[in-house]
Formats: structure tokens, sequence, C-alpha cells
């Protein structure tokens, strides 16, 4: 049983030595948030939805309260 504790507070300490993201992760992660920013503005813009979202605004302004 203490070999196991001794286990896991050297796990845990390993653990809790890497605190944050490097330069390295950083970069990927903004790469990332810049790709699917990318598809995603490609798909807002394509033509079926916007027609779709101009025909939602359409309905809900000449909606009768």
């Amino acid at each position: 049983m203490r070999k196991i504790m001794c286990w896991v507070r050297t796990v845990a300490r390993k653990v809790r030595a890497d605190t944050g993201m490097t330069t390295s992760e950083y970069a990927v992660g903004t790469i990332a948030a810049c790709a699917f920013a990318a598809v995603l503005y490609k798909v807002v813009t394509s033509a079926p939805v916007m027609a779709q979202m101009q025909s939602l605004l359409k309905d809900a302004l000449d909606a009768k309260f």
C-alpha cells in the first residue's frame, strides 16, 4: 500500500509540474483556430446557407404579433 501511495504522489507531482502550454502548443492551437474560422466562414458565406439565413430573417421580420 505504501508503494502505491508513493507512486500516486510521484505521478501527481509530475502532472502538476506541467502548468501551461508551451509556445509550440499555442502556435498549433492558433493555426487550428484559424483553419476552423476559415472553414466556418466558407460555409456561412456559401449560397445555400446565405439563402436560408435570408429566408429566416425575412420570416422573422414579417412575423405578425
